[in-house]
Parts: structure tokens; sequence; C-alpha cells
């Protein structure tokens, strides 16, 4: 059965978390990076209450070549690749699509799924009412789709998509 949809208080470990994470990536990403690994999604912002699990975006060349990761992220690290998405990353979970403590989104820098995840962050980070407001959409869609972890990241989307396009250079 698959993990419950569950928001917790935001906790101060997660940066370090991430951190630690990010160091076990790197040796293994290295021959398809083209920039760096980011600690993106809701344990990224402080203060901000969300799922305790680290989103990472790793920037690299190619979605096709970093294909090639999906076998030594599986063998050494755990994470498992699903058809997510495909066109815009190579999307992981670890340490199980069950069970999920990390998600691990391989994207092309410059491309609108890296432009989206870090705008997006950086705009909960920079604006607390924002912040605030989102947190109140993710505890209420997490009671309404405790059990349905697609329909609470589908139900998300029109916050996400307003506050990029108020903030994002047309």
């Amino acid at each position: 059965m698959a993990d419950l949809v569950r928001i917790f208080p935001y906790d101060p470990a997660w940066p370090a978390e991430f951190e630690a994470e990010k160091a076990r990536l790197e040796p293994i990403l290295a021959p398809w990076l083209a920039g760096e690994i980011h600690h993106v999604g809701s344990t990224s912002v402080p203060g901000l209450a969300a799922k305790p699990v680290i989103d990472i975006l790793a920037e690299v060349r190619s979605l096709e070549e970093s294909k090639a990761a999906i076998e030594p992220l599986h063998d050494e690290l755990s994470y498992w690749w699903a058809p997510y998405q495909e066109k815009l990353m190579n999307w992981f979970c670890k340490p199980s699509p069950e069970h999920r403590t990390h998600h691990l989104h391989m994207v092309v820098p410059g491309s609108q799924a890296w432009r989206e995840e870090l705008v997006f962050r950086d705009t909960l980070r920079a604006e607390l009412e924002t912040a605030r407001a989102y947190e109140a959409l993710k505890r209420r869609l997490a009671d309404e789709h405790t059990h349905d972890r697609e329909a609470y990241t589908v139900a998300k989307t029109e916050f996400v998509l307003t506050v990029l396009a108020r903030v994002s250079p047309s």
C-alpha cells in the first residue's frame, strides 16, 4: 500500500538531508551533469509544512543521454525510475514507489521544467503570504486526497500555475 498523503510541520533537518543526498548523487550523476543539483519542492522552503519527501532537481545535458543513469541510481542508491512526464524530465523516487523519501527530477537547464521548479521554489522562499497560502491548500488537499497522491498533486497545479504566471516574465 502506498504512503498516505500527509503534511508534516517544517523539519529543520530537511536541508541537511538534501545535502547528504546531493553528496551521494554527485559521483553517480557526474557523467551526465550539466550544472547544479538543487533542493526544490516544499522541503526546500524554510518554515513550510510539507510531505517529508526531499525533492531534488539535477541539471543534465540531455534527457535521453541521462537515461543511462537509471541502472546505477537504482543499484547504488535505490532510486526507481518512472516514465512520468518523460518529455520534461527523468523522474525517480526512493526507496520505492510505495514509500518515498526522495524524488529526483533530472532536467535540462533552461527548460520549462527547470524554470518552473526553481522559480516556484524561489517565490515561496521570498513571499511568506504565498507560502502560507500554498501550505493551507496542501493541508486541505491532503485531507481530501489522503489515499491518492496523484490527485493531490494534480489539485495543486492551478495554484502553482497562477503563481508562475504572476512572477514569470512573459
